[in-house]
C-alpha cells in the first residue's frame, strides 16, 4: 500500500483507563476480527494479563479502515502497558509510531503515569490525539478533564468524548487518527532500514522478529543482517498481526510485521537493532531506544536443583519478550546455582516469576528483593552491590551510597494528610505540591528507592481509596547508612533471608522478621533457633518448640531406670538431629521478608 495511506499508532494512558478496550472496539468497526472468533481484550493474549485485567506486554495489529474520504487506509496500532513497571514497553511502542492517542478516564482524570507517557511520546515528537473515555459513568466529569488537559498538559485540540465499553463515537477517533496523525517517512527504494521492537519464541520458527520498515522492503529467500550483532540470515517468511500472525509477501516502507529467520539462539536478537539487507547494506544504523535500567535485584532459584539448566533456557526466551529485564548466573550455600534477576519494579518482578512458573512449568524460589547499592571502599573502589552476599566486611567499607527516585503522587486533597504521614516513615524529602484542581493535588518528594519498591504503591491506593497514582524517575545516588541484617537458622546463616537495610529501622525490623519466621517455619523433633544478627552481634531471638513425642509410653510399669534410659536415648537422637538435620524454609518466609 502507498505510504500516504499508512498510518502507525499506538494507545497510551494510565493504568485501568481502557486502552484494551477501546482497542476492541476498533477492531469490530474495521471488521479486523470476525465476530465468531471475537472476544473481549483481544489483544491481551496472555493468560495472565486477563486474569489481572492488566495489559503486560504491547501487542501490535493491522486494520483496513474506510474513511469518510472514501479512501481505504492501513492502520498499524499497538496497545501499550499502563503500569509504571512497564513502562519500557510504551517506549519501544513509541520508537515505532508516528502519533499517539493519549487516553484519559473521564472518572478519574489525568494521573501520574498520563503525564509521564504524554511526556515519552512528546519526546519522540509524535503528534498526540487526546480522547477522554468512561463517559458513560455516573460520576463521569469530562468538563473538568477537559479543562485539566488544557491546563496541566498544554494541549489546545479539542479532545474526543468516548465510551469504548459502549463503542460511543469511536469512528470519530479513526477518523482524527487518518486526518491528523502524518504519514510514515522513508522511501521504498533506499536501502532495507528496519527497526527491531520486539520478538518472540516460537518452538518451530525460531525467533519471531517484529519490525517496523523505516526505508526499503523484505520479502522471503532475501539475505539480512543485523547491524548491532554483525550476523547475517535468510528470511524464511515475512507476515503481518490480524491480530494472529498472517504471512504476507513483503513488508514494505512505513508498514509493521514480522519475519522469520529460523534463528534458534535467542541471545542472537537485540531489541532497538537494526535489520538491512546483505548486498545492500544501509550506511548507518537506526537510534534504536534508550534501555530501561533495573531497579530490582532478586535470586531466582529452581526448588529442584536438577531444573537449573531448563531455567537458564526459561529466561532466555523470557528476555526476548521482555525487554527490561536481565539475568546473570550466582549460586548460595542455602540454595545451590540459580540466577541474579533484575527488573523494573516489583510488580515487574512477580509478574516475571508467575509467567516462569506457568509457561515452564517451574517451581521457583525468589529471594528477597533488593536495590543496587554502590560501596566506596577504603581503597577508593566502588563496588555496585544487589544483594546481601557481595556486601564486604565493615571494615573495608568508607562510606555507602544508595539510589534516590523524584515520585510524583496525584491524590485527592482529603487524603493529604495521610499520604504525608506515610512520606515521612518512607524517609521522603518534600520538594514541591502543585494544585491541579479544586480536589486534587501532585505532591513531589525524592524518595530511597529502597522504601518505595515493596509496598509503598498499595499504601497508596489504600489511602486513596483507589484514587492516588505514582510515578518515578531515578535522580541518582546519596550517601546512607546501611547495615547487613543477616537471619541464622540453628547458628547457620542462611543468606537468602539477609538484607539490607537503613541503621534507623534495623531493631524494629529484626524482631518483626524473626517473629514472623518462628510462626512459619515448620515444627522440627528439636528446638530450631531464628536469630537476627549484625556481624557478629545477635539483637534479635525466637525459638520454634520442638514437637513432642511421648518415648515413655510404652513404659507401663518396672524401674524408674528404664524411663531414664529411653529418655537419655532420645536426648542424645535430638542432639544427632539438631547436628545434621536440614530445615526446610517454606516459600511463604521469604514472602514474609518482602513484606517487612
Amino acid at each position: 500500500m502507498k505510504k500516504e495511506f499508512i498510518r502507525n499508532f499506538c494507545i497510551i494512558a494510565h493504568i485501568d483507563h481502557g486502552k484494551s478496550t477501546l482497542a476492541d472496539r476498533f477492531l469490530e468497526i474495521t471488521n479486523t476480527v470476525d465476530k465468531r472468533n471475537f472476544y473481549n481484550q483481544m489483544l491481551d493474549s496472555m493468560e495472565l494479563e486477563r486474569e489481572r485485567g492488566i495489559t503486560i506486554k504491547a501487542s501490535a495489529v493491522r486494520m483496513e479502515y474506510r474513511a469518510k474520504d472514501g479512501n481505504i487506509y492501513q492502520l498499524n496500532l499497538i496497545d501499550t502497558p499502563g503500569h509504571v513497571d512497564f513502562s519500557y514497553e510504551v517506549a519501544k511502542s513509541l520508537a515505532a509510531c508516528e502519533g499517539a492517542l493519549l487516553l484519559i478516564d473521564a472518572s478519574q482524570g489525568i494521573e501520574a503515569q498520563t503525564v509521564a507517557n504524554f511526556y515519552l511520546a512528546s519526546e519522540q515528537h509524535l503528534k498526540i490525539l487526546p480522547v477522554i473515555n468512561k463517559i458513560d459513568l455516573a460520576h463521569a466529569q469530562p468538563d473538568a478533564v477537559r479543562h485539566q488537559i488544557k491546563d496541566i498538559l498544554g494541549i489546545e485540540e479539542e479532545p474526543v468524548l468516548t465510551s469504548a465499553k459502549l463503542g460511543t463515537d469511536t469512528d470519530k477517533i479513526l477518523e482524527k487518527v487518518v486526518s491528523q496523525i502524518p504519514q510514515p517517512q522513508g522511501e521504498p527504494d533506499a536501502p532495507l532500514q528496519a527497526l527491531i521492537f520486539d520478538s518472540e519464541f516460537d518452538t518451530f520458527k525460531g525467533v519471531i522478529v517484529y519490525l517496523r520498515i523505516v526505508n526499503g522492503c523484505i520479502e522471503p529467500k532475501m539475505k539480512v543482517m543485523f547491524m548491532r550483532t554483525g550476523k547475517d540470515y535468510e528470511v524464511q517468511e515475512t507476515g503481518i498481526f490480524k491480530p494472529s500472525p498472517q504471512k504476507i509477501d513483503k513488508l514494505c516502507c512505513g508498514e509493521v510485521g514480522y519475519i522469520c529467520c529460523n534463528i534458534k539462539t535467542p541471545e542472537e536478537v537485540l531489541i532497538g537493532d537494526t535489520v538491512t539487507a546483505e548486498n545492500n547494506p544501509a550506511k548507518e544504523s537506526l537510534p534504536g531506544f534508550k534501555k530501561k535500567q533495573a531497579l530490582v535485584f532478586c535470586g531466582l532459584y529452581p526448588v529442584n536443583s536438577k531444573d537449573f539448566d531448563q531455567l537458564r533456557t526459561a529466561l532466555n526466551k523470557l528476555k526476548l519478550t521482555d525487554y527490561g529485564f536481565i539475568f546473570e548466573p550466582e549460586s548460595s550455600p542455602s540454595l545451590g546455582f540459580g540466577f541474579r534477576c533484575g527488573f523494573l519494579g516489583l510488580l515487574h518482578m512477580d509478574i516475571v516469576q508467575e509467567r516462569l512458573e506457568r509457561e515452564f512449568s517451574l517451581d521457583l524460589i525468589a529471594t528477597t528483593p533488593s536495590v543496587v547499592y554502590r560501596v566506596i571502599q577504603t581503597d577508593e573502589k566502588v563496588l555496585n552491590v544487589d544483594c546481601p552476599s557481595k556486601f564486604p566486611s565493615i571494615t573495608q567499607v568508607k562510606h555507602i551510597e544508595e539510589p534516590y527516585v523524584k515520585a510524583f503522587m496525584i491524590i485527592p486533597l482529603e487524603s493529604m494528610s495521610l499520604i504525608i504521614e506515610i512520606a515521612r516513615d518512607k524517609r521522603g524529602i518534600f520538594i514541591g505540591k502543585e494544585f491541579l484542581d479544586e480536589e486534587r493535588i501532585m505532591l513531589t518528594y525524592e524518595f530511597p528507592l529502597s522504601e518505595i519498591i515493596v509496598d509503598f504503591y498499595d499504601k497508596l491506593k489504600s489511602l486513596t481509596k483507589g484514587y492516588g497514582s505514582l510515578d518515578y524517575e531515578l535522580i541518582g545516588y546519596r550517601m546512607t547508612k546501611l547495615i547487613k541484617l543477616d537471619i541464622l537458622i540453628n547458628g547457620e546463616i542462611c543468606d537468602a533471608l539477609s538484607f539490607l537495610l537503613h541503621k534507623d529501622n534495623v531493631q524494629f525490623k529484626a524482631r518483626q522478621l524473626v517473629t514472623k519466621l518462628r510462626e512459619l517455619i515448620p515444627r522440627q523433633l528439636y528446638e530450631v533457633a531464628i536469630q537476627a544478627a549484625i556481624g557478629g552481634k545477635v539483637i534479635a531471638r525466637e525459638n520454634v518448640k520442638p514437637l513432642g513425642k511421648n518415648v515413655t509410653a510404652k513404659c507401663y510399669g518396672g524401674d524408674i531406670t528404664r524411663k531414664k534410659k529411653l529418655l537419655k536415648k532420645q536426648k542424645m537422637g535430638k542432639k544427632r538431629m539438631k547436628q545434621f538435620g536440614k530445615i526446610q524454609i517454606p516459600q511463604e518466609a521469604f514472602r514474609a521478608v518482602l513484606k517487612i
